[in-house]
């Protein structure tokens, strides 16, 4: 039996009280379920730590995410792990439903709205952010109809298939974002947020955390050899070069998504108490 404790519970869906039945044999929990699939009805739902609305924000669900769902309880909180990343937390159960059509398309804008039919001037039922999924099921020009009879602007979406060219240019579009502990759109995120939004966009599967990030992704070079692309990571933070000279990152200093000198930034965390940890160069 594993200790409880070596197993991170933000990625191991296990509580004293249930457990994911694969996890059976492994963690102690007074009992274990199989869980239900359920889909994100919300532009985006936050997924926190304890189930409140005070409770801290670890990430957030995309509309159109698959969630397996382990436990419901009556304060309507939903506990499970996101099938993107493997985050685990509690959702509020009101962004959820059973899965309808598969999707088909994504957002590729940082925010797009969607219409109730085919007019601009109805208000917009729901606003969805970059990477969210869609199930289109026919076209209407200007608009893409969802199989719910969502009216998107077509425009702004691409096949699940489409794969951005430049992942960096991804990050930029955020450029001053406001800065969001666990946020990952475009009126909030963090560092790795906005690392994994903009290497999701572009076809590449990311860790959701900056630690996993720097463990887990690309290989290590030298900062005097940074080119576009390259990660900069120091504890608990990481920045995306967009050449030799800057970089992108969203941070608390600026509160914001920003672009600075690389030497700059730098210094000033150097200055701050944090060195450089490792440098990652992504395929």
């Amino acid at each position: 039996m594993i200790p409880m404790n070596a197993l991170d519970p933000r990625l191991n869906p296990y509580r004293r009280d249930l457990a994911a039945r694969h996890l059976q044999g492994q963690v102690e929990a007074a009992r274990f379920a199989d869980g239900t699939v359920y889909e994100v009805i919300h532009g985006q739902a936050p997924l926190r730590r304890t189930p409140a609305h005070d409770g801290a924000l670890d990430t957030e669900a995309l509309y159109g995410e698959r969630v397996m769902v382990y436990d419901m309880d009556e304060e309507g909180w939903a506990w499970g792990q996101l099938e993107t990343d493997g985050y685990v937390g509690y959702l509020p159960a009101a962004a959820l439903v059973r899965p309808g059509a598969a999707p088909t398309h994504k957002i590729v804008v940082p925010r797009t709205l969607g219409f109730p039919g085919p007019d601009i001037k109805l208000p917009p039922f729901v606003a969805l952010p970059l990477g969210a999924r869609v199930a289109i099921a026919r076209q209407q020009p200007p608009f893409a109809v969802t199989a719910a009879g969502l009216h998107l602007p077509a425009n702004h979406l691409a096949p699940l298939t489409a794969k951005e060219p430049d992942f960096v240019a991804v990050a930029e579009r955020f450029s001053g974002t406001p800065y969001l502990w666990g946020g990952k759109t475009s009126l909030g995120l963090d560092c790795s947020g906005l690392v994994q939004v903009a290497l999701h966009a572009a076809g590449i599967a990311c860790a959701r955390d900056s630690y996993r990030q720097e463990t887990t992704h690309g290989w290590p070079v030298m900062l005097a050899n940074l080119r576009r692309g390259d990660l900069i990571f120091w504890k608990g933070h990481v920045a995306i070069a967009r050449d030799e000279e800057t970089l992108i990152h969203a941070n608390a200093h600026h509160m914001a998504v920003a672009i600075e000198p690389v030497a700059q930034a730098v210094a000033r965390i150097h200055a701050a108490g944090s060195e450089v940890t490792s440098v990652r160069r992504m395929p």
